[in-house]
């Protein structure tokens, strides 16, 4: 699946932009956290925008220094140039680096997807999905049309979680046919009740685009799902 690149711009928009969501969980848990200075915030925006950037980008030694002198100097008022002017060139970078990001994960991603495939109870469907039925359970399945109530947890193949309801505290509801082909399909599968582990194939969850920085392109994602409810459509 593959999708055109974002330009520079509006891809460090949506970098910096995911990298200060608040989750629930967090906004509950305040009370909670140590109370930092600001000297000690700002070191760790500083620390959460480069992480975006080394996940999207993956700069080489020389490059993490030219961007950590551009932060410096731009931070001094001294940047020498008007990233307008060569936006084509930082949309060029932007694509070829998301390809390349895409092409390694995707062939560490079929490494991963073999050895799940022979795992004992897996199931492979012609999506290239594979769904393990970890709880059985009892109903009806959902339809594409219908609500679904779940619990879900998501990481990438090195266990990396990038989304999680169980954290939140919080189940979600959503239409079946509103989320990305994996879920459609292996929710689609399940009974009221029942859990499963399904692990997607990127041409079934977010493609060569991927959803930066918490989701390289071309990754294959694992979801331990709790199917709550059904809710029937409208």
């Amino acid at each position: 699946m593959t999708r055109p690149a974002r330009s520079f711009l509006i891809l460090l928009t949506s970098l910096l932009a995911a990298t200060f969501v608040i989750s629930p969980l967090a906004l509950a848990a305040d009370d909670a956290i140590e109370e930092l200075n600001d000297e000690e915030l700002f070191y760790i925006m500083g620390a959460a925008i480069a992480d975006s950037l080394r996940n999207s980008y993956r700069p080489n030694e020389k490059e993490r220094e030219s961007l950590a002198k551009g932060v410096q100097d731009g931070l001094a008022g001294k940047g020498k140039q008007d990233p307008q002017k060569y936006q084509a060139q930082l949309t060029a970078l932007t694509k070829e680096r998301q390809d390349l990001i895409a092409k390694e994960e995707a062939a560490e991603s079929k490494k991963f997807l073999d050895d799940a495939a022979g795992t004992k109870g897996a199931k492979v469907m012609d999506s290239g999905l594979i769904i393990t039925e970890v709880k059985a359970g009892k109903g009806e399945s959902p339809k594409p049309t219908d609500k679904v109530k779940v619990h879900y947890t998501g990481t990438l193949r090195n266990g990396d979680v990038f989304d999680s309801s169980v954290e939140r505290g919080e189940p979600v509801t959503f239409p079946l046919n509103r989320v990305i082909p994996c879920w459609t399909e292996g929710v689609g599968m399940m009974k009221p009740g029942g859990k499963a582990k399904l692990i997607c194939p990127s041409d079934i969850a977010y493609g060569d685009q991927g959803r930066p920085p918490q989701i390289p392109g071309g990754a294959a994602l694992i979801f331990d799902v709790e199917l709550l409810e059904v809710v029937a459509g409208p």
